[in-house]
């Protein structure tokens, strides 16, 4: 059942060799494996997220996938520091400080990949469900 089946965020890129350089070189990515013409990449945990190449990249307006942290703002000062820019956001329920949000029980700051996907890190109020 599905339930009891792990899931695997894909992220649809347009350019394989751009999108690798920003996943190794600014986030800090690791790559496991080539597959089908993109990249499976190892993350905490035990998890993965396979990037593939994809007519359709960055075509969403909302976010393609997360990363659950400890420490939001340790996060972006570290990734910054890489060069990365996170979006700011201005609008009801949803306003940024540093790139940064404070709601719904959570710190969530969104950056966008080179192909134009939404992706955000997210450091829960209470502890992380596992």
């Amino acid at each position: 059942m599905l339930k009891d089946a792990r899931i695997v965020p894909y992220i649809p890129v347009a350019n394989v060799a751009r999108a690798r350089k920003f996943y190794e070189e600014k986030i800090g990515l690791r790559a496991r494996e080539e597959y089908a013409g993109g990249v499976i990449y190892e993350c905490g945990d035990g998890s993965w997220v396979f990037m593939y190449p994809s007519p359709g990249a960055g075509t969403s307006r909302a976010s393609t996938a997360f990363w659950a942290v400890d420490d939001v703002e340790a996060e972006v000062a570290a990734l910054r520091a890489r060069g990365v820019v996170f979006e700011e956001y201005d609008m009801p329920g949803l306003k940024t400080k540093n790139g940064i949000a404070s709601a719904g029980g959570a710190k969530t700051a969104w950056f966008k990949d080179t192909e134009g996907n939404i992706l955000a890190i997210s450091q829960r109020a209470s502890p992380r469900a596992p």
